[in-house]
């Protein structure tokens, strides 16, 4: 991926929601003005949610998630609707699309309860204008998928919906000043991506040079020699995480080190939940279940972080005989009861309202939540030194 490309985790994601054959597909394929969506008169086309990164003028880059009927039927319809309401984890907003020929209906309700519930903005569009003989109700915006009519308007208040991003909210750059340099510490090794870094490699590069700032990007073995041959020394040493315990002995006391996944738990906005969540680690028993969770879908390979690495840190950091499960990409489990510790990735590839979400959930559920670099951290014994570069959250451990 290029460095001038949106992350799908920083687009706008945009769900359309609704009954089934209310012409949720036509609509989000007259909205995009693309052939998204599969079209047909027969009731539950639509499956499974499908999911398009474009750009959308007014809003720029966005996500367009188009649902399964949330009124289906059976099991399957059960599963297909189970899915639509894990969508609503993940959106920014919602458009419920309604056949302004019908009234509005219990499905109508339970979908508007649950946007106030997770706290979404939404708009009612009601379509099929063209064949409505009255006026249509206050409650819904007018609109024709087949005409096109008001669809230009409906973009238009879609995009009224978007709440600005915090502009000054960066991932680096409020602590990597002008002309400063950050070392950063990236491992080439068998789950390196061919050819590619990963995305906060990547994310963090981009601030870097945004603030003004210069990055220095070296392999954990040419890091000691590296950091001899600066003509200046390092504002900060960022790794990642799998090499933390190495990076700590090698970087000198005086100057800031950190991890890529303590930064994205920070942007994401659950590092201090990630750094409460830790201590826990050392309250583990035997028997214990640990969940795992990564937020993107790769293949697993030996010596993968989140299967292998972190649990054997687990197993001799506590001397315990530990459950561990593992979930990956949009799993995530909805009952949580079971596990006495959640380790969560630094959710590069998850919207910031998911990520939270799920925090919440553990939260709600008194499970205790941290993520992959605030553990390494702790079990290296390295974690005040890690949050140096946020004095603010260091004071969490005193």
């Amino acid at each position: 991926m290029g460095l001038n490309s949106t992350p799908s985790s920083e687009r706008v994601h945009i769900g359309f929601f609704g009954r089934r054959n209310a012409g949720k597909s036509s609509l989000v394929n007259a909205v995009t003005n693309q052939e998204l969506a599969v079209v047909s008169d027969t009731p539950g086309t639509t499956t499974d949610p499908v999911t398009k990164a474009m750009e959308l003028l007014p809003l720029g880059p966005v996500v367009i998630i188009d649902t399964p009927g949330f009124d289906d039927e059976g099991r399957l319809g059960e599963l297909r609707v189970r899915k639509t309401s894990q969508v609503l984890n993940r959106v920014d907003i919602a458009v419920l699309v309604t056949d302004i020929t019908r009234p509005l209906g219990e499905c109508e309700k339970q979908l508007t309860e649950l946007f106030v519930q997770k706290n979404i903005p939404y708009i009612i569009a009601g379509n099929k204008c063209d064949l409505a003989d009255r006026a249509p109700d206050g409650e819904r915006f007018p609109v024709s998928a087949k005409n096109k009519t008001n669809i230009h308007e409906l973009r238009e208040k879609i995009a009224s919906l978007t709440e600005a991003k915090d502009q000054t909210l960066k991932i680096v750059g409020d602590i990597i000043g002008k002309d400063e340099l950050a070392v950063l510490v990236v491992p080439i090794d068998k789950a390196a991506p061919k050819g590619r870094l990963i995305l906060p490699q990547q994310m963090v590069i981009r601030d870097i040079l945004e603030a003004g700032a210069c990055a220095a990007v070296v392999r954990e073995t040419e890091l000691e020699e590296a950091l001899k041959g600066f003509s200046r020394k390092p504002s900060a040493v960022i790794t990642d995480s799998q090499v933390f315990g190495f990076v700590s002995k090698v970087t000198p006391p005086d100057i800031r080190l950190t991890s890529f996944s303590i930064l994205m738990a920070r942007y994401k906005g659950f590092l201090e939940t990630s750094v409460r969540g830790a201590a826990s680690i050392k309250s583990l028993k035997d028997g214990d279940t640990v969940l795992i969770s990564e937020g993107c879908t790769h293949h697993r390979q030996c010596g993968d972080i989140g299967s292998v690495k972190l649990p054997a840190l687990l197993k001799k950091t506590t001397g315990r005989e530990l459950d561990i499960e593992l979930t990956s990409g949009r799993e995530f489990p909805e009952e949580l009861g079971k596990y006495s510790l959640i380790i969560h990735c630094g959710a590069c590839m998850l919207t910031e309202r998911e990520m939270l979400y799920r925090m919440r959930t553990a939260v709600d559920s008194g499970v205790p939540f941290t993520n992959y670099g605030v553990a390494l951290a702790y079990m290296n014994g390295i974690l005040r030194r890690s949050l140096e570069v946020f004095p603010d959250v260091q004071k969490l451990l005193d």
